[in-house]
């Protein structure tokens, strides 16, 4: 007995376009350095994306991010847009 073989399907090309943002998002400020702040809080400040001081990031509003701007509350501030 033989078995047959199935030809491959054809998938659709997927369209890239760029997509509008349906999340909410927060804007926050780097204001205060973190050279004598814990590991875990220079850790968080660059999970969050800050390079310099006085920069403005933009972050989706989550869960997660919204417990990490806590955790820094005190080198970070919360821009309103």
């Amino acid at each position: 007995m033989t078995v047959a073989k199935k030809a491959p399907e054809k998938r659709a090309k997927k369209t890239t376009r760029p997509r509008k943002p349906t999340q909410a998002t927060v804007r926050l400020r780097y204001v205060r350095s973190a050279i004598g702040a814990h590991k875990k809080h220079k850790i968080i400040i660059k999970g969050l994306g800050f390079r310099k001081l006085n920069q403005v990031v933009e972050r989706p509003d989550t869960p997660n991010i919204r417990g990490m701007v806590e955790k820094v509350r005190h080198l970070v501030e919360v821009v309103s847009s």
